[in-house]
């Protein structure tokens, strides 16, 4: 008799969703435009979610295999194309070249003069190409114009992305232009990928992995638009997969580069913290995360005529994080609050979030919080750019919470779709992301309320199946011996 070698069926109806996730991100990245780039993102999610379904029923021994090899094509798809709804990698090769050169990214704006022999026509195109190509390029008012947003400012990136920009244009060889920085933004999201499988080996299902690895936000931000967001997840998730396993100082050391990388990950420190009372300890994370920062910063500040912090206030001023009423940030809050109390309703809301993370938080598990503390940063604040949200997949690949994606999806609705269904619909789609995480945690609690309500009334059981009077006093002598059913019950 023969063995049957054929795959289950389970692992041929993932593979045939993963072959058409891949064929359809591959379409959406090479001619979708509009309209139809949005459908076509929100297709790609919904197969995405098909994917991801089907990989419960695949064996544990399949998972692995089928979850790597789906990271692989589904990430290579983000390779295909120039980068299609963002501008900010081309700031990330000139911040590379100009370090390059000797000069700190700090010093100049791209559109600064004293910059000019930096220029080539690839980032900075003669007066024709603005002719033609006028709407997607910056002018620079001498009749040139670049690729470069916001020209006219310094750059808002912290020292470890500026060293990645520096490393990634030492290492492309010349002409590359874009691929560079798409290449190894590949090779990082592969690495996430990876260190997901190898964290949930041991403390979880490595399914999860998948919603990191499959999920299309991978692909469009971290692979095509090259956003440095994906070096500070690597960072993050390695800091507290190090903190779990109670390496704190050298988790601290991680964090402080993921923060030194983005910033975002600074809300990762209450979850990094979960459980820990120990001054002692607690100083090991979070004081060794902030040294990092300040390290990394010195070379900057040592080198730098001018401020180190670079645009950081006036983005923060464009965007209205300072000023509600300039702006679609606080939407959930603004539906309820005047809008002169967006801003500090929302540092009240993290803060206590933050601190019921720190006080209530597992300690073995310090993503959990960190999720919690992240995915209600996005709520309360609102984001208006996808990209932000890649830490937010990476944690729900961690946690296994996966209503937490909807925020993710809310954040491509408000970027992609902004401009088009305006602050009303933004809104309305984070307000759903949000009821769906507040519905199903709550759906989650009442559940596990009823679980344990089942097994301590299964515990009040003599072994004649008659549950015990409440009240009735009981003594060991009384008390009847637990059967061997019983104490199979209570082993599980």
């Amino acid at each position: 008799m023969t063995r049957d070698r054929r795959p289950p069926l389970p692992v041929l109806v993932t593979t045939l969703l993963l072959s058409l996730l891949a064929a359809s991100l591959v379409l959406l990245l090479r001619a979708a435009h509009g309209t139809a780039f949005l459908a076509g993102y929100a297709g790609a999610w919904a197969v995405f979610a098909a994917a991801a379904v089907a990989l419960r029923r695949v064996p544990r021994r399949h998972v692995v295999p089928l979850v790597l090899a789906g990271a692989v094509a589904v990430t290579a798809t983000g390779l295909v194309a120039a980068p299609r709804t963002s501008t900010d990698s081309y700031r990330y090769a000139w911040d590379g070249r100009v370090q390059a050169a000797g000069v700190s990214p700090y010093d100049h704006a791209p559109a600064d003069p004293a910059l000019a022999g930096l220029r080539d026509d690839w980032l900075f195109p003669g007066a024709s190409a603005c002719g033609r190509n006028g709407a997607g390029l910056a002018p620079l008012g001498d009749g040139r114009c670049t690729r470069i947003n916001r020209p006219a400012v310094h750059t808002i990136y912290p020292p470890v992305a500026e060293g990645w920009f520096l490393l990634v244009h030492a290492l492309s060889p010349e002409g590359v232009r874009h691929k560079g920085l798409q290449v190894g933004s590949a090779v990082l999201a592969l690495a996430v990928s990876g260190l997901l499988l190898g964290v949930l080996r041991r403390r979880g299902d490595p399914r999860q992995a998948a919603l990191w690895a499959w999920c299309p936000a991978v692909p469009v931000e971290a692979v095509d638009n090259a956003h440095v967001d994906v070096l500070a997840v690597l960072l993050s998730v390695g800091a507290l997969a190090l903190v779990a396993r109670r390496h704190r100082v050298t988790g601290g050391v991680l964090l402080g580069l993921a923060v030194a990388a983005k910033l975002l990950p600074a809300v990762l420190l209450p979850g990094a913290l979960s459980g820990i009372r120990r001054p002692r300890t607690i100083a090991a994370v979070a004081l060794t995360a902030a040294a990092t920062v300040a390290l990394t910063y010195l070379p900057y500040v040592l080198l730098s005529d001018g401020s180190v912090l670079g645009y950081l206030s006036g983005y923060a001023r464009e965007e209205g994080y300072d000023d509600a009423g300039a702006g679609g940030r606080y939407a959930l809050l603004r539906l309820v609050l005047p809008d002169a109390w967006a801003l500090p309703a929302a540092l009240l809301g993290i803060t206590a979030v933050s601190a019921a993370v720190w006080w209530r938080g597992d300690p073995e598990r310090p993503w959990r919080g960190a999720l919690s503390t992240t995915g209600t940063a996005f709520l309360l604040l609102t984001p208006g750019y996808s990209w932000y949200a890649l830490l937010l997949v990476a944690l729900v690949a961690l946690d296994g919470r996966r209503e937490w994606l909807g925020v993710a999806l809310a954040g491509a609705v408000a970027y992609l779709a902004g401009p088009v269904i305006g602050t009303v619909g933004v809104t309305a789609a984070y307000g759903a992301a949000g009821g769906v995480v507040c519905v199903t945690g709550w759906a989650r609690r009442w559940s596990a309320g009823r679980s344990a309500g089942t097994r301590q009334d299964v515990t009040t059981r003599d072994v004649t199946g008659r549950a015990e009077a409440p009240d009735a006093p009981s003594s060991p002598a009384s008390s009847p011996a637990p059967s061997p059913s019983f104490t199979r019950t209570r082993q599980r």
